[in-house]
């Protein structure tokens, strides 16, 4: 049980959020529970579908996208984002188990992907604090200043949600998947 109310439905949710949980449930045919549990702050909604919406325009592939979120979700130990974004990985940007498990553990078995998903992790791991050597890495894989942007901004926003995610206990709704499944593969 979430450590905070979940809106069991649409119209259970504040007045201002319903707008915005309806365009969720239009584009995803369902309404997660990370987004009715948000909902609660109609601001808060607004700007993490926002963010979101702003970065599917962006410059990188929606498997890069996902990639990055499984490497943040496993580096913090959330697993409703793990299970989140292994079904969205596997099933809408395609991606096989040996990548979903290499993106797990901060690396992909795609050679550019790769330099994303390491600096991603690294991002993660130093707090954002990365070397030279490691910016220069992502940068040589062919990322542009874009690219490395918006790298660093899913990043950002894989943390608020894993936090959030966490911090709230959301009730996982896809397929659970856990974070020390991964640390038992990768041990």
């Amino acid at each position: 049980m979430s450590r905070i109310h979940t809106p069991a439905t649409i119209a259970d949710a504040p007045e201002a959020s319903r707008p915005l949980l309806e365009a969720v449930n239009k584009a995803l045919g369902t309404v997660p529970n990370l987004h009715r549990l948000v909902a609660a702050s109609p601001a808060a909604l607004e700007g993490y579908l926002g963010m979101n919406g702003a970065l599917a325009k962006g410059a990188l592939p929606a498997a890069t996208r996902e990639r990055i979120a499984l490497a943040v979700a496993q580096a913090n130990g959330c697993d409703y984002c793990l299970s989140a974004h292994t079904y969205l990985g596997r099933n809408l940007a395609k991606l096989d188990d040996a990548e979903i498990t290499a993106n797990r553990n901060g690396a992909s078995n795609d050679p550019t992907a790769n330099a994303a998903v390491r600096f991603a992790a690294q991002l993660v791991s130093a707090r954002g604090h990365v070397s030279r050597a490691e910016f220069e890495a992502v940068r040589a894989a062919g990322y542009t200043d874009a690219q490395i942007i918006e790298i660093v901004q899913h990043v950002a926003l894989n943390i608020w949600t894993n936090y959030l995610n966490s911090a709230l206990a959301t009730v996982i709704d896809f397929p659970v998947v856990t974070a020390s499944a991964a640390n038992a593969i990768a041990a």
